[in-house]
């Protein structure tokens, strides 16, 4: 049974949305994506359940598990995405990396689904962890597939640039932390 995509933002949304979502979620494995039924695309979410540490204004998305007999959906909120009211220079970057980020959503809300129903061994306090795991893992696929060519060509020195990444992050860890113990 295929996922249906419901569409119930108002605005407009950008050039082959529902296309690309397709795409993201048949580059899933199948046994991953079993059970949700529908991709909801909305405004805002609006979920009064959510209490205290984050505003459903700000969520991009949001899985909702089975309840009773309704199987599992996701939403995604486009606002947050896409904003509206905002300065034009600081709408025209969410727009330029709008199909990233609307993998990187689908991607975690699946992963979410996968580990919550489908994988027993993971520990409620590990769910976080292993869902940005596969994210990561997940979106690093997609974006081979995407770019197949780039792909390619910097395959050979990914480790390299890797390395660095991870050097340059330890060294802003390290400033952050004299900086802070010197205050």
């Amino acid at each position: 049974m295929a996922i249906k995509i419901e569409n119930q933002y108002d605005g407009k949304l950008p050039k082959a949305t529902i296309e690309i979502i397709e795409k993201v979620l048949d580059s899933l494995p199948r046994e991953h994506t079993r059970g949700i039924e529908r991709v909801r695309l909305v405004g805002t979410i609006s979920e009064p359940r959510l209490k205290g540490q984050v505003l459903a204004s700000d969520l991009p998305g949001l899985y909702h598990p089975r309840q009773g007999t309704k199987g599992p959906w996701l939403e995604i909120a486009v606002s947050v995405l896409l904003p509206v009211n905002k300065p034009i220079h600081k709408r025209i970057i969410p727009r330029l990396s709008f199909k990233g980020n609307i993998a990187a959503i689908i991607f975690s809300l699946v992963g979410q689904h996968y580990h919550l129903t489908l994988r027993h061994s993971v520990k409620r306090s590990q769910v976080e962890s292993a869902v940005r795991l596969y994210t990561e893992k997940q979106l690093k696929a997609w974006n081979e597939k995407q770019h197949s060519i780039r792909a390619r060509i910097f395959k050979p020195i990914q480790p390299t640039l890797e390395r660095w990444g991870k050097s340059l992050q330890k060294k802003a860890a390290a400033e952050k932390k004299k900086s802070l113990a010197s205050k």
